[in-house]
């Protein structure tokens, strides 16, 4: 059993790993001001982005379903990794060599968790198939790539390989390096007979499939000889490590340009992708054996930052999502299936087929590169495409044949998501059918009619039997106060029956001195004024008892001359599990200045309204002290001397 891993690595790991470069492999990030990014969460499902990471902090957190920490937890959360062995993938990110306690090793080398042992598994099996594309069996292998344009460098870009004929190739090369039956069988580089494993890829050109990390997780692979009874192509089947649904081959090469040109391109296989990416259109992606569904289209839009800018002409800036299909029944299926998954993009999506029905690999492979990019150049709005196809089984020479047409595609057209589009589509559907706009633009509206009614009575019911609504994101910790405490456990209250009011000055000015006091200690301390008020604070200056607690840690974490590395870490641990979520929220929700430079003026200006508010409370109190001890009392007197002094405070602060 691994041991201990050494605490000041684990905070070496957290302190040094690129928080935003191994969030971005995953979200696109965009700048939401100074130190903070944004972007779409890949826990929840959302239009908005609500996804926050502050890499001098260290955090994430998302407003909207309320999931944050650090970049271990990160990577906790997405690849579904235990604690050491998400710490262990990123001590090799950021070069950090990890040390175990009581006599312990590294996971990897004493059979730690399954999925490292998975993924190490393939990155094996992928060196050996590389291996054998070189040998004198995998000639067939070789010719194939060449009849479809791809050389020797091409397949290395890719990283073909080939799978040689025989039963037990590569199950006895991975045996050899250390690979236990159990492990072979949960690869899926194995099947399962009466006599024992065989290895399930035989005689074949194979493909590594890659997560957007650069790992392998499967395999796809072509049938090559004649003799061969299995399917054309034969994929890896699911795994711990591979999820198909999840999964588009690809993507590992295409993200950089699927973020930086808010494109992606959806071919439809493995030689399309290679043709597509070798002809410049590098942002070009396929499935692995399933069709583009629900899971992809997350995938898809969060690397875009697909948060529904609209666009009303081929060429605008925003996000675009193109499918190429052939141009035979079946691609016009998969489009009528991709026009059902637009309702979930909020970008433009487009079709480009060939006139001819050629895929990109064989157009590339008969005209060239340019030709390539001239078939997306061509690309028509997903809507066109469907539309038409709809009409293209009736006769339009005939009046029964528009009506039956009409009837056919207003529906379609009611479906388009974006209202100020779709009358368009209305009008340019009356001239393809040769009929009045008017009757044309009724039948949709009706047709949109229905829809709308037929969507009302399936729409799920909320807690109180009504229509639930569409969820929003919650308001930050600026526009809001967190949830009020339990006074029997100390703890968040289950049920929240009150909150304070998002417009309430003070929790407005609480949230944000904790943000100031998490997020820039450094300015803090290194700014005179705003070292002083700091040091006149006090746990009553918050009236929200959970902003309370949250100073206490700030307090018992050594406060900001003390701040370690990884602050908001140190801060996490004094405050502990209930109010983990809490402290990662202050610690990256942007603070409203843009001016590095001035940070610690802003800080001592939020911290001096937190003190004033104080000073406010407490001369309030002594005010009632004096009514309550009577005129002229010693206590009164004490009383009014304290509230002159605290009285000039308040001036001071609020003189700068």
């Amino acid at each position: 059993m691994a041991g201990t891993i050494n605490r000041d690595d684990i905070a070496a790991v957290r302190e040094r790993a690129p928080i935003e470069e191994i969030i971005g492999q995953h979200v696109a990030l965009k700048s939401a001001g100074v130190g903070s990014l944004k972007g779409l969460c890949p826990f929840h499902d959302e239009r908005s982005p609500s996804f926050h990471v502050r890499p001098g902090a260290g955090r994430w957190h998302c407003f909207g379903c309320g999931e944050g920490g650090d970049v271990i937890e990160f990577v906790m959360r997405m690849d579904g990794m235990p604690f050491a062995e998400a710490v262990e993938y990123l001590a090799d990110r950021a070069g950090v060599t990890l040390r175990y306690e009581a006599g312990g090793r590294r996971g990897s080398e004493s059979g730690s968790s399954m999925r490292r042992r998975l993924l190490e598994a393939h990155r094996v099996a992928d060196e050996f198939f590389r291996a054998q594309l070189a040998g004198p069996e995998a000639r067939i292998a070789r010719d194939f790539l060449r009849e479809r344009g791809f050389d020797k460098e091409a397949a290395a870009m890719f990283g073909c390989g080939y799978a040689p004929q025989g039963w037990s190739h590569l199950t006895d090369h991975l045996r050899k390096n250390g690979f236990t039956e159990p492990e072979l069988k949960a690869s899926g580089l194995v099947s399962e007979g009466q006599r024992g494993v065989y290895d399930r890829f035989r005689g074949r050109l194979v493909w590594p499939i890659r997560e957007v990390t650069g790992d392998v997780i499967g395999f796809g692979a072509r049938r090559l000889h004649d003799d061969d009874q299995g399917p054309k192509y034969l994929n890896t089947p699911e795994t711990q490590i591979y999820k198909k649904s999840h999964v588009l081959y690809g993507l590992d090469l295409a993200k950089s340009t699927i973020r930086s040109e808010r494109t992606t391109v959806v071919v439809e296989g493995y030689t399309d992708v290679m043709a597509c990416h070798l002809a410049g259109v590098s942002n070009a992606v396929a499935t692995c054996g399933t069709a583009f569904g629900e899971d992809h289209v997350k995938v898809v839009r969060r690397l875009m930052g697909d948060t529904g800018q609209t666009q009303l002409k081929v060429g605008s800036h925003g996000a675009k999502v193109v499918f190429t299909f052939d141009g035979d029944e079946a691609g016009q299926n998969a489009a009528l299936k991709s026009f059902a998954l637009d309702q979930q993009f909020l970008a433009q999506t487009f079709v480009a087929v060939d006139p001819e029905g050629m895929d990109p690999c064989d157009i590339r492979q008969r005209d060239g590169d340019d030709a390539v990019k001239r078939l997306m150049e061509r690309r028509v709005p997903l809507f066109e495409f469907v539309i038409k196809a709809s009409l293209s089984i009736y006769d339009l020479e005939t009046p029964e044949g528009r009506v039956a047409a009409l009837r056919s595609a207003a529906p379609i057209v009611a479906q388009i998501r974006d209202r100020a589009i779709r009358p368009e589509y209305a009008r340019r559907l009356a001239g393809w059918l040769g009929m009045e706009p008017a009757d044309v633009l009724r039948a949709v509206s009706q047709s949109a009619q229905r829809g709308s009614g037929a969507s009302s009575s399936r729409r799920p019911t909320g807690a109180g039997g009504g229509a639930a609504g569409p969820q929003q994101a919650p308001p930050t910790p600026y526009d809001d106060g967190p949830p009020p405490m339990d006074p029997e456990t100390g703890q968040i209250a289950t049920v929240v029956a009150s909150r304070p009011n998002p417009r309430d000055p003070v929790v407005r000015a609480e949230a944000l001195s904790l943000g100031v006091l998490l997020q820039a200690p450094k300015a803090i301390v290194e700014d005179a004024k705003a070292w002083g008020i700091y040091g006149e604070l006090a746990r009553d200056a918050f009236v929200t008892p959970q902003y309370a607690q949250v100073f206490d840690a700030v307090v018992a974490a050594g406060g900001p001359a003390e701040a370690p590395a990884d602050w908001v870490g140190a801060v996490v641990e004094q405050a502990g599990p209930d109010l983990t979520a809490l402290v990662s929220q202050l610690a990256v929700t942007p603070l409203p200045h843009d001016k590095p430079a001035e940070a610690g003026i802003y800080a001592r200006s939020v911290l001096a309204r937190l003190l004033d508010n104080s000073l406010t409370r407490k001369v309030a109190d002594l005010r009632g002290r004096m009514q309550r001890a009577g005129a002229g009392t010693e206590a009164a007197q004490e009383a009014f001397a304290e509230m002159i002094r605290l009285e000039q405070r308040r001036r001071e602060l609020r003189e700068g």
